[in-house]
């Protein structure tokens, strides 16, 4: 049985890097044009060539974005970045707009990738694609197990892709106007702004007051706030109806976040081959996928389409109960490392590291050393790098964190 690929998000390079660490066969990643990642930090040229030669080293693949959806003047920029990517023999390039499928087919040999974007929720789109040439299908995120399942049965030749985890979109596949309308940035060339994340007080115009009682107090609501989309519980499900790849979003995101998302669905798809997908298992994913920030679960169209109880209507807010403190840069010794320092750390914190398989580690940081000069130190702050002694079982790349002390679910 061919393995179920695991494609992770990466806004730069860092990122690219935690999540090739932690397990991902594959990772996205978006250039400074047609990217739908407008604020992130994206990739410079140079950056991209540094992408391309990680991946290769490492046996990974490495997807580009080209998923906004241009006007004329932009279409001008378009043949160089695709001969660019096509001479860094990039593994795909993932589109939405007819037009920029047309041009890269016609200026190159680049694997086409069809985006979420694209909307596709039915088996004569995913046909249609595939005469034209693409590789692979991102579907929709509005569709049900089953509707994927019979578009694998109706289109067994063509790669399909899904979406496993991360943010919803209140816009059918993320081709939403409000953000253009209400900010003049256009979610579909990158610039989102969330405009359904806001607060709003809503009034249904001949019956004020009583057409969104359960969703409105006198606070307000958040009436298009989606809860994040979570699939841990019945993955082994997604894998059975045959897609090609399951999908990590979040380019916006932290290291962090890429990281522990990373290895936890990698624990999980293990685990299914395996014939070790057991519920004890899911349980503790599940609880390690709580420790990022994130808003409240839910399956998404997976089963049934979403009701009230798939919005959060009371706040837009983040949950988190561990704080990220900091990333292993360097091994300097057999049991010594450098760590850059994230957020504060104290002398007497128990550290727990998040290890690249298995169980994470525990340690009690019983002194701080100061990389600079060797000196202990009672802290360090971000941005500084220091040493530490006597453990031998770490990896360049792992990550650390502490529990919140604001408590157990802390509000961002």
């Amino acid at each position: 049985m061919k393995k179920v690929e695991l494609l992770s998000p990466a806004g730069n390079y860092e990122k690219l890097e935690t999540v090739y660490h932690y397990g991902a066969d594959a990772a996205y990643i978006g250039g400074k044009i047609l990217n739908l990642r407008a604020f992130s930090k994206n990739f410079e040229d140079e950056e991209l060539e540094k992408a391309v030669k990680l991946a290769r080293k490492l046996q990974k693949k490495l997807f580009v974005t080209l998923n906004a959806i241009p006007h004329n003047s932009e279409l001008e920029l378009l043949p160089d970045c695709i001969n660019y990517l096509e001479r860094l023999e990039v593994d795909g390039v993932i589109v939405a707009d007819l037009g920029v499928f047309n041009l890269v087919k016609r200026n190159s040999n680049l694997p086409l990738i069809v985006s979420t974007q694209a909307s596709n929720t039915n088996w004569a789109s995913v046909s249609m694609w595939r005469d034209l040439g693409a590789k692979r299908v991102i579907l929709a995120r509005e569709l049900s197990l089953k509707e994927i399942s019979e578009i694998r049965e109706k289109v067994p030749d063509i790669e399909i892709e899904v979406f496993i985890h991360g943010a919803m979109c209140v816009s059918v596949s993320g081709r939403c106007l409000l953000s253009n309308y209400l900010t003049g940035r256009d979610a579909n060339r990158g610039q989102c702004t969330q405009p359904c994340r806001w607060k709003y007080y809503l009034m249904e115009e001949k019956r004020p007051g009583e057409y969104f009682p359960v969703f409105e107090d006198e606070r307000g609501t958040y009436i298009m706030n989606s809860k994040d989309l979570c699939t841990i519980d019945f993955l082994d499900k997604i894998i059975e109806t045959g897609v090609d790849s399951l999908k990590i979003e979040g380019r916006m995101k932290s290291s962090y976040y890429a990281g522990v998302t990373t290895k936890v669905y990698r624990q999980a798809i293990d685990n299914y081959y395996n014939k070790e997908y057991t519920k004890e298992l899911i349980d503790s994913l599940k609880k390690e996928l709580e420790s990022v920030s994130h808003r409240e679960y839910t399956s998404g169209f997976y089963f049934h389409k979403p009701d009230e109880n798939s919005q959060n209507y009371k706040t837009s807010s983040y949950i988190r109960n561990y704080k990220f403190v900091g990333k292993i840069i360097e091994k300097i010794s057999e049991d010594q490392y450098v760590v850059d320092v994230r957020n504060k750390i104290e002398k007497g914190e128990e550290l727990e590291i998040v290890t690249k398989k298995g169980e994470n580690t525990k340690v009690l940081l019983d002194q701080i050393v100061n990389l600079e000069d060797g000196s202990l130190i009672d802290s360090a702050n971000p941005n500084q790098k220091i040493i530490l002694k006597e453990y031998n079982f770490l990896d360049v790349g792992d990550l650390i964190r502490v529990p919140d002390k604001g408590g157990n679910k802390h509000i961002d």
